[in-house]
């Protein structure tokens, strides 16, 4: 009980730490959207994510006193199989996820995109009851709650919202999508081959969309290089193979309330790097999401405690 207990402790710090680097990662994204067109940005980084994890699975793999050397050559062989496999599927919906929230990020503000993103917490949930998963009563309530918060952020007082929202609303559809087909392969193959497949079939396909549409020149790359490399490097390959492997043993709505979290980060990093701000009634949204996030880590029985 003990060891599950720090495996879970140990498994959240690390959703935490991929929601830190994806909140400073929107920064990135909304100025590489100066230089490069979407394709273009997604096409460099995924292909320049995926390259950093080559050798780290090679590292990881070839150490004599790790796990994959134990294992016998069938199972290593399912493995492999079930790590390209998952990661095609990965790739794909990250692709689309990641296109939708580049266009976005470019009409609204790094906190607004950073915040609607996160609305996975209220569709995970609801995605899980159709694969009759059993929701907590704190995380329902954590999802309202994070609900509200979401329209004190976006919604105006004639209760629309702008083209780049509903873009990166989209987004947060697809990402929820994501999120459960991780949850699904993360078991059964190792986690930093998900991830790096994932990363080159996203850049592929994104690829092909850059040559159709964005028609690229090498200066305005170079000019982006900086966005590029933290977008490629942090939030793809160490954000994402972070979820990955942290998803192996925690439930996904869980999972998707604490990088929830990378909203707060965005915020912070456009407030201290892009001096972008936001009204009163936008920062009571941050509070109501980032409470939210800690009350899904109250355990049911100790929130609603009762005596027999």
């Amino acid at each position: 009980m003990e060891a599950n207990t720090k495996q879970s402790v140990r498994h959240s710090c690390m959703l935490l730490l991929a929601a830190l680097v994806w909140g400073v990662a929107f920064v990135a994204q909304s100025e590489g959207f100066n230089y490069v067109g979407t394709f273009t940005f997604n096409t460099c980084r995924f292909i320049l994510g995926g390259a950093v994890l080559i050798p780290c699975i090679y590292f990881l793999h070839g150490r004599k006193d790790s796990v994959w050397q134990t294992l016998p050559e069938e199972e290593k062989k399912e493995q492999t199989r079930m790590g390209i496999l998952g990661g095609i599927c990965c790739g794909c919906i990250l692709c689309l996820a990641s296109c939708l929230q580049q266009f976005g990020i470019g009409q609204t503000t790094v906190g607004k995109a950073g915040f609607i993103t996160t609305l996975y917490i209220i569709i995970v949930p609801f995605m899980g009851l159709f694969l009759k998963r059993k929701i907590g009563i704190n995380i329902w309530i954590s999802a309202v709650i994070a609900a509200v918060g979401m329209y004190f952020l976006c919604m105006t007082e004639s209760f629309s919202i702008g083209a780049g929202d509903r873009l990166v609303l989209m987004c947060s559809v697809v990402f929820s999508v994501h999120i459960l087909v991780i949850d699904y392969f993360s078991p059964k193959a190792d986690g930093v081959v998900i991830s790096c497949v994932q990363f080159f079939t996203a850049g592929v396909i994104a690829g092909v969309l850059m040559l159709l549409f964005d028609h690229p020149s090498v200066s305005a790359i170079i000019a982006a290089a900086a966005p590029i490399l933290y977008a490629g490097v942090m939030s793809c390959g160490v954000g994402y193979t972070l979820q990955v492997v942290a998803q192996n043993g925690v439930d996904p709505t869980v999972a998707s309330l604490l990088l929830s979290l990378e909203s707060v980060f965005s915020v912070l990093a456009g407030w201290v790097i892009l001096g972008q701000k936001l009204s009163g009634r936008e920062l009571l949204g941050c509070a109501l999401v980032f409470a939210a996030v800690l009350l899904v880590q109250i355990p049911t029985e100790k929130l609603f405690h009762t005596t027999k």
